[in-house]
């Protein structure tokens, strides 16, 4: 199936497609709702998706859609987008591919071939990105873990601090706060980022702000 909505462009791919002689078009569609119906409707086993269609995202839509009810069909990314967030967003839906028109027909034809055997054919710059986003997401799945672990091993008075420092309070207004000398507050402000392995207590409140941690202080 194809979903492509300039009218031009999708006969060109469905005429591809019908003279290749080892595959044929079971459906095309203007829309991401209209390709939805269509996949869901009837059998397939690949889907040529555009992206841009009556949204900005709609074929990232449609194949999220598409994959839940239907996840034995592999859906391949045929858009004009090459920025790394789209990307990103295409390939987290459940995608197996991603190409950016203004290929030769045969290139697309080989990269259907191997969607359609399960093989991986992703273009070197779009493997880089989606490694790219693997390695950071891994490297904040050990941070989050990192920062839970340390969390959980707080004194009372350093979760209370860093309740405060979540609120934007500085040194002398927090020693204010608790009643105690600023000398004390500093100490435990040091203790604290030995814990957590930073030079200053922004980089505390940043992290766990990025995290969404914020909640384990109220």
């Amino acid at each position: 199936m194809i979903a492509e909505d300039i009218p031009l462009l999708r006969e060109d791919f469905c005429d591809i497609v019908s003279r290749s002689g080892d595959m044929e078009v079971a459906g095309s569609a203007l829309t991401g709702q209209e390709i939805t119906r269509l996949a869901l409707g009837r059998d397939c086993d690949v889907i040529l998706m555009d992206i841009e269609m009556e949204t900005m995202n709609a074929g990232i839509t449609a194949a999220e859609a598409i994959h839940q009810k239907k996840p034995e069909i592999k859906i391949l990314f045929l858009t004009a987008h090459e920025t790394e967030e789209i990307i990103i967003s295409a390939m987290a839906s459940g995608a197996v591919d991603y190409i950016v028109k203004g290929c030769e027909d045969e290139v697309l034809l080989d990269h259907i071939r191997k969607a359609y055997r399960g093989e991986t054919a992703l273009d070197q710059h779009i493997q880089q990105v989606v490694m790219r986003e693997y390695s950071r997401l891994r490297q904040s799945e050990r941070s989050l873990i990192f920062f839970i672990s340390n969390v959980a091993r707080l004194t009372p008075a350093e979760r209370e601090l860093v309740r405060l420092l979540l609120k934007g309070l500085k040194v002398q207004e927090i020693a204010k706060e608790r009643c105690v000398e600023v000398v004390t507050v500093k100490t435990q402000i040091k203790g604290l980022l030995g814990k957590f392995g930073c030079t200053r207590t922004r980089e505390i409140v940043a992290m766990l702000r990025q995290m969404g941690l914020e909640h384990l202080f109220q």
